[in-house]
Formats: structure tokens, C-alpha cells, sequence
């Protein structure tokens, strides 16, 4: 008999994996997820997969059209546009905040080295990319102080990514420039400057996805 920590670790487990997939575009946008098949896909059984759906529907990875087949969240175009007007309204203030207080140094000068090196070595992998994207992200909303912002930036940032998953390449050589020069306005105390280099970031991501889309219509 499976006991209940047995069974929330499944969960745990299923739910990481499901999100996973979801956000490196192993389960498209509105890819209908059965739990018979997920169950035997990920060997556990009915009940964490359930599980795992319930907790990527309460974040919006999820939906359930008409109260049927839960399927992957598709981003439409005004959402992200929505989702990136109030990125930029959060997260313009944690870079403020970050460079106000007291940021995280030594973990931002390593991040710093890390988009160096892929400035000026290999093109990392689309997941390393977005890994170092989304930590340095969380770093700065961490750095702000205040963990209501670092949770919204945190869920703003996980439906961006399922809006464009790296389909952007264009955008690598830019981003990196620019997340370095938040960085450096961070660590140089100066918060004016840093809201203003992570507010030009986002507009420019914004831009980007503008640019893509009227190239695909």
C-alpha cells in the first residue's frame, strides 16, 4: 500500500516533470493531457498525475476548456503583451530595490561571468540560456526584499517563457548585453540607473516579440 509521503513525492515528482515539459516545448500549447498516458509515460499511477495537473492549473500552465480535458495553456498574443506591461511595472522597482539594499554580490558576479563566457566562447544550449535568464531574474526580484514581487515576477516570467521558449535567436547576443548592464547598475548602487536598464530590457523584449510576430503574419 502507498503511503501518503509515498504519494506526494510522486506527485512532487510528476508535477516537476509535467512542468518540464511543459516549458521546453515537450508538451505544446494545447497538447490535452490524459492522465492514462501521462501515468504510463512517467510510470506512476493515476493519482499524482491528477495531482500534478491540479498544481499546473492553479499556476496557469494549464486550462481546462469548458471544464473538460485539462490541455496546455496557449499564450495568445495580448496576453503576453499584458504579462510583459506588468513585468515591466514589477520588475523595473525590484531592480531599483536590489540596488538600493544589499544585492547578492558574489552570485551576480558569477552569473555576470557566466553571460560573459557566452558572449565570447560557444552558444550555450537554449536551456542553459534560459536557465541563467531565469536565475538572474529571480535573483533580482529575491534582492528587492519583498517575496509577494519575487513570487508574480517568478509566474510572469514561467508564462513568457511558454510564449516565446527561445524562438527569438535574434535576442540572445542583445539580451546578454543587456542583462550585464543591469547587473553592472546593481552593483554599482545606483538605482535610477538599474530600473532604467531592466525597464529598456524588457521593452526591447517586447519589441522583439512584436518584430517575430508581424514576420509570421
Amino acid at each position: 500500500m502507498t503511503s501518503l509521503h509515498e504519494t506526494s513525492t510522486l506527485g512532487q515528482s510528476a508535477y516537476e516533470q509535467l512542468r518540464r515539459m511543459i516549458l521546453s516545448g515537450g508538451l505544446p500549447a494545447g497538447t490535452r493531457l490524459q492522465e492514462q498516458v501521462l501515468a504510463e509515460q512517467l510510470g506512476v499511477s493515476r493519482t499524482p498525475v491528477r495531482e500534478a495537473i491540479g498544481r499546473l492549473t492553479a499556476e496557469g500552465l494549464v486550462a481546462r476548456p469548458n471544464g473538460g480535458t485539462p490541455v496546455v495553456h496557449k499564450i495568445t498574443v495580448g496576453e503576453i503583451m499584458e504579462i510583459l506591461h506588468v513585468r515591466r511595472l514589477l520588475e523595473c522597482e525590484t531592480a531599483r530595490q536590489a540596488a538600493h539594499g544589499q544585492p547578492p554580490v558574489e552570485q551576480l558576479l558569477a552569473l555576470r561571468a557566466r553571460i560573459d563566457r557566452f558572449l565570447q566562447g560557444e552558444r550555450p544550449s537554449a536551456e542553459e540560456h534560459l536557465e541563467v535568464d531565469e536565475r538572474l531574474h529571480d535573483l533580482i526580484a529575491a534582492a528587492s526584499g519583498s517575496q509577494l514581487l519575487r513570487e508574480l515576477v517568478g509566474s510572469l516570467k514561467v508564462k513568457t517563457r511558454m510564449f516565446d521558449n527561445g524562438s527569438i535567436p535574434e535576442r540572445f547576443e542583445p539580451g546578454c548585453h543587456e542583462h550585464i548592464a543591469i547587473i553592472d547598475a546593481i552593483l554599482a548602487r545606483d538605482p535610477a540607473l538599474a530600473e532604467a536598464q531592466m525597464r529598456s530590457h524588457l521593452e526591447n523584449a517586447r519589441a522583439a516579440i512584436l518584430a517575430h510576430l508581424a514576420r509570421l503574419f
